[in-house]
């Protein structure tokens, strides 16, 4: 399968380097607003999510569990307190998600420390500029592209802070297109899809540990990250 024609994003390093760096990882983080949707709020500070999306990031997450026999961590750091990112993060069982996180390399550190990770082992999709402290720390980088900020996005390539930028934008299911691009670098993409259709027991095995997981909570208070579910 030949990604770079398939895909029409923007590979900053060629897909092979990708891949042998996405070998490495262990832990899977997103950015919420700008990433999960296009950053527009209701009075209730909500922004919303898709199912198409959602898809994605579950079939990336079996593909990993396929590939490596272990679940990976994933989770969610947020500038703000969003009560959908958090009805999502339940629902789909992710490890953890930061809010109200304003320095997001805070929540990096307590990450790395919590799991005993390195930063190369996490994969970091983000699309503005309080995203890029954390872009420059870790392993994999995958941006989410928008029309109106080509000087950002200039700055990102300019200083190496990504590694693909989507063709998509965050209202046209950019997210998605990671998760599919990623799945299908593992060439593993039609045996993950068959065993999800079929319901196999590989998948099975998957889901009930996945939906064993709960959520954990984080902000900040004072000088330091507390475990706080909003």
């Amino acid at each position: 399968m030949e990604i770079e024609k398939l895909f029409k994003g923007k590979f900053l390093i060629p897909p092979a380097k990708i891949l042998a760096k996405l070998d490495k990882v262990k832990a899977y983080i997103f950015d919420w607003d700008g990433v999960f949707n296009n950053g527009q709020k209701d009075e209730r500070n909500t922004s919303l999510f898709n199912e198409i999306d959602a898809m994605g990031i579950n079939m990336l997450r079996f593909n990993h569990y396929q590939r490596k026999g272990s679940m990976p961590i994933f989770g969610i750091i947020t500038g703000e307190r969003n009560s959908a990112s958090h009805s999502f993060s339940d629902r789909e069982h992710m490890d953890f998600v930061y809010y109200k996180i304003k320095h997001k390399s805070t929540a990096l550190e307590h990450v790395c420390k919590k799991y005993s990770l390195q930063p190369d082992e996490v994969l970091f999709v983000f699309d503005d500029i309080l995203d890029l402290d954390v872009a420059a720390k870790v392993g994999v980088r995958m941006m989410i592209s928008r029309p109106a900020n080509p000087l950002v996005i200039k700055y990102a390539e300019d200083r190496q802070l990504m590694d693909y930028l989507t063709a998509c934008d965050s209202s046209n299911h950019a997210l998605r297109e990671i998760m599919e691009m990623l799945i299908g670098l593992t060439g593993r993409y039609d045996e993950t899809l068959d065993a999800r259709i079929a319901y196999n027991a590989l998948y099975r095995e998957y889901i009930s540990l996945r939906n064993s997981l709960h959520t954990e909570y984080y902000t900040v208070e004072g000088d330091g990250i507390i475990a706080k579910k909003p």
